[in-house]
This record gives structure tokens, sequence and C-alpha cells, in this order.
């Protein structure tokens, strides 16, 4: 059999966090015939992800992990969901497993978030275990390149996507954020750590009090990779609840990047953002292309 139809073939084990993600991502799996084991993160996963998972751990059982995969067969990995509660170190000393490896976790659980997620993975590959993305298993839930609702964009809007498009190259180049906002030819907010859904709510507020003043539903949100972002474990991601910030905070459309974006709950998304009247856009970041089919 050749390698690629092995790769296929292989095991995938969902290590899911929170939100509705793990669960799509397990449709998607379903769906295309391709085996997979669900370990739910305690006090992360919802209860529908509890409900569907094979096991339920948390951050003290990383030897129980290593075992549960040993046992189900799993040598891919991915990591789905969000975490919002990072570990302290006395969470991790759960059992005899995680104790063993305590030194290289504690090394994982230092520096930033960019550092962690690296580190996590190696904590995978130096067990032998192969770390996979949403590319790798189900593309079909990225982002498509062109326009994915019903509602065109204007050139005006086109204008304002390529001006927000830069910002991000910009924040991207120094590892600040993956989200830009430009109105009326005019870079009104660049992502930091608060997120984008905090950023489209700021936006919201300066428009509220004058600060951005615009007539009418204009504006746009960019959401790139940043250079060198790991998209097995970051992926740019926006679902209904952006779509929902979006329309609040009076803005034309979204543009995201075209096989490096999410797009969570996509009928859902789409189907929000045709009766906001947003646009939603894949961009074509390759080499030869441009950021519209103009």
């Amino acid at each position: 059999m050749p390698a690629g139809d092995q790769a296929e073939t292989r095991r995938i084990a969902l290590i899911a966090g929170n939100g509705s993600l793990p669960a799509q991502i397990a449709d998607a799996l379903a769906a295309a015939g391709r085996e997979f084991r669900m370990v739910a993160i305690r006090g992360e996963a919802d209860a529908p992800t509890r409900g569907r998972a094979d096991a339920e751990l948390g951050w003290g059982e990383i030897g129980r992990l290593y075992s549960f995969l040993k046992t189900t067969g799993c040598r891919d990995i991915l990591l789905i969901g969000g975490v919002t509660r990072r570990p302290d170190f006395t969470s991790i000393l759960g059992d005899f497993g995680t104790l063993k490896r305590l030194p290289t976790i504690i090394r994982a659980l230092t520096g930033g978030d960019d550092s962690l997620l690296t580190k996590v993975i190696r904590l995978f590959e130096d067990e032998g275990y192969r770390v996979v993305g949403i590319k790798d298993v189900a593309p079909q839930l990225l982002a498509s390149s062109g326009v994915l609702g019903r509602v065109q964009p204007s050139q005006d809007d086109w204008r304002d996507v390529e001006l927000a498009l830069r910002a991000t190259e910009k924040l991207g180049e120094l590892d600040i954020g993956q989200a830009a906002i430009a109105v009326g030819g005019r870079v009104i907010a660049l992502e930091g750590a608060e997120g984008t859904d905090a950023m489209l709510q700021r936006c919201a507020e300066l428009k509220r009090i004058g600060r951005v003043r615009a007539k009418g539903r204009c504006g746009v949100l960019v959401k790139t990779a940043k250079p060198n972002q790991d998209l097995r474990v970051d992926l740019p991601t926006i679902g209904p609840v952006t779509i929902d910030l979006a329309q609040a905070a009076g803005l034309a459309g979204i543009a995201v990047e075209a096989q490096g974006a999410l797009v969570a709950e996509r009928d859902e998304a789409l189907r929000k953002a045709d009766a906001a009247g947003l646009f939603l856009v894949g961009l074509d970041l390759s080499p030869d292309a441009g950021t519209s089919d103009r």
C-alpha cells in the first residue's frame, strides 16, 4: 500500500477542548469513513463532546492518555477545540506516566502561547506520534477561494479588503495577531491579545461613540494566518458568532485566507451572513494570485 494511502487509513485521536468544532470534525471524519477515537479534556469539553467521547481525561492524566493512544492504536493526533484554562504545575501530578514526563511537561508549560503550542506538538512527536491538522483530515471545512455566500463585495469593499490585508501582513511579521479591520480606506482596529471577537466589539464601540464615522454598512474584517504559524493547532477561525459581531459593528463583510482559515458551522455562518447582507470571501494568497476577482 502506498505511504499516502496508509496515512489516510491511520486511526486518528481527537483530543477535544471546548466549542462545537470537535463535533464538526468527528462528523466529517465519520462521513469520510475515517476511523477515530475522541478524548474529551475534562473541564474544557462541553456536554455533547463528552457524551460522544471514548474517554475523558484531565491535565494530570498524561500517562493515561498515552495508554489510551496505545490501546486504541491511534498514531495520528488532532488537537481541536478551545482551551481556556492553562494548567498550573500542581494540576499535572496525576499519575505515574505524568510524573515520568514531568520535566518535559514543565518545559512545555513555560513561555508564551505560541511556544506552548509548539512544545505540546513536540511532546507527542517525541513519543512517536504524528500531529495532524484540519487541512490533513477534513479540508472541506476550510474556506474556499472566492465569494462564499450570496452577497458580493463592492469596489470600495475590495479596497478595504486590500488595506486590511496589508495590515494583517504587518501584524504577522511582528507575531501580534491575525486580524484587522478597515473602514472607508482607514485601518481602525488591529487584533492583539484580546482576540477577534473583542476587537469586533471594540470596533462597534468606536462607531457608537463617534470615533469612527461611516454611513451605512461599510468596512471589512480580514483574518489570515501569521507567517510560519503552525496551522495544525492554531488555525484562524470564524463562525456564526463572528458574523453576529461583524453585523453589530456595522461592517460590510469578512475576508479570510482561502485554505488557511476555518469556517466553523459553515452552513449557519453563511445563512447568517446572507441574512445580514454581509459578504464572506476566501482570499487566494498564493504568490501568483490577486486578492479579488476584479
